[in-house]
């Protein structure tokens, strides 16, 4: 292993979940903290501690200078941004080459290219890949994007050039309405990307959402199988399963062959997600984006792959040829996870940070959690409201159902207010255990069933 020293630049569990990976490894960690993160257990658990700025995202895990600087002053050979914050920034993976570490992550020329989510579409068609009618590319100006519209057919959906995690998107069902709404996703997309370019795309009704998880180590490149986030707030995935059980074996082999496809066209270097819309009326697929980091959701895939993404992530970037073959990859049984987030059901979901009084997570075969909760920790306002996931993992979906059922019937997280109430009321519900859910069902389903604790 030629990685020695890891710089984590990220938070929370993810963090945590990098720290214990270097650890297996034999490889030293220093963590990256803000003012307000000092106390977090990743921090704790780490080598070192490099403090790089005050609590303000912006001036922390979002300054490049300043993460650079702290890793090569505390002695790192390279660095892990995680998911969210630089993850996705070419410009940021550049600098860390450019100073002579290693980026724990594709190149910085694949994060450009598949960053962009415009630039992608074309790349996934070159290599046979479906995707949705959209515009060519981004588009310029009102004019052009009604003109864009109009060819494809209302309703549309505005997206966000350089976006992800849902942040950017608008729906226009006339050319009015997307008079009103490309200013809106223009200054959001600016806001959350630093990039206020836009595409199009023709809005698929009662889509459901797909992606296959692929592996490579820039010359070769495999699957660890699909899973399906439908269950959706706000286009904010909340509830993720492995495999995708509304596939047909069918289904499923070519939507796996199509992501090693564009993976291989691209050179992929590392674990990255591509995601599709399924439609279940027609069998029809369309590819939407890459995401050219580890996933949220990436522990539904280790489950039922028994492969560990994260050490597999430093072991390529390390200069380690890809040591599993598309044969070895055996998925076996069903894994549920569901996102805990320190928010207020009752109360639109508002956030609601604040201090953990008591703790107590559940256990038992087949059930992890991945979290940097602790009793006393102070949860600070300023970041994402993600605390925990819970990961389950059984023979059938039906048994993987019953197990998440019991697991969150064990959490208990007292202190302030957390989003395990809406799944204890999303694993009863009929709808649910039958899988009959799309994109937009969860919010339809949370207007007739407010939710009152």
């Amino acid at each position: 292993m030629a990685i020695r020293r890891i710089f984590v630049a990220n938070r929370g569990e993810i963090a945590l979940r990098i720290v214990r990976a270097a650890r297996e490894l034999g490889i030293a960690t220093v963590q990256a903290v803000s003012a307000a993160d000092r106390t977090m257990l990743p921090a704790r658990l780490a080598d070192a501690v490099a403090e790089i700025g005050p609590a303000h995202a912006g001036k922390s895990y979002l300054n490049k200078e300043a993460i650079l600087r702290a890793a090569v002053e505390s002695g790192c050979d390279a660095v892990h941004p995680g998911y969210g914050f630089l993850s996705e920034n070419a410009d940021f993976a550049g600098m860390v080459e450019e100073a002579g570490l290693t980026f724990i992550g594709p190149r910085p020329e694949t994060i450009r290219r598949m960053g962009d989510k415009a630039t992608a579409r074309s790349i996934a068609a070159q290599a046979g890949v479906p995707t949705v009618p959209g515009s060519e590319g981004r588009i310029e100006g009102l004019d052009q994007a009604r003109a864009a519209a109009a060819a494809i057919g209302f309703p549309v959906m505005i997206k966000a050039a350089a976006g992800g995690g849902g942040r950017g998107i608008r729906v226009a069902r006339d050319s009015d309405e997307l008079a009103v709404l490309i200013p809106q996703a223009t200054a959001e997309a600016k806001a959350a990307f630093g990039d206020g370019g836009l595409y199009l795309e023709r809005f698929v009704g009662r889509a459901r959402h797909v992606e296959v998880q692929v592996l490579g180590d820039g010359r070769d490149a495999i699957h660890l199988h699909e899973r399906e986030c439908s269950l959706q707030r706000r286009r904010q995935k909340v509830w993720e399963e492995a495999p995708a059980a509304c596939l047909s074996p069918e289904a499923s082999e070519a939507l796996c062959d199509s992501a090693v496809r564009l993976a291989k066209a691209v050179g992929y270097r590392g674990a990255g997600t591509l995601e599709y819309l399924y439609d279940a009326g027609t069998g029809a697929f369309f590819f939407i984006e890459m995401n050219t980091r580890i996933q949220v959701e990436h522990p539904v895939t280790e489950m039922i792959t028994g492969i560990d993404l994260v050490r597999e992530m430093i072991r390529i970037a390390g200069g380690e040829p890809l040591r599993l073959s598309q044969g070895d990859v055996r998925p076996r049984g069903h894994a549920i996870e569901v996102r805990i987030n320190a928010e207020h059901p009752a109360d639109g979901f508002r956030p609601a940070p604040g201090t953990v009084t008591s703790l107590s997570l559940p256990g038992g075969p087949g059930v992890r959690v991945d979290t940097m909760l602790y009793p006393g920790y102070a949860v600070p306002p300023f970041y994402d409201s993600l605390l925990a996931k819970l990961v389950v993992h059984d023979e059938t979906r039906e048994a993987a159902l019953a197990r998440l059922g019991r697991a969150l019937g064990e959490l208990a997280v007292e202190g302030l207010p957390t989003t395990a109430a809406l799944h204890r009321a999303l694993v009863a519900d009929p709808e649910v255990r039958a899988g009959d859910v799309h994109t937009r069902w969860l919010e339809t389903w949370l207007d007739a069933h407010p939710l009152t604790a």
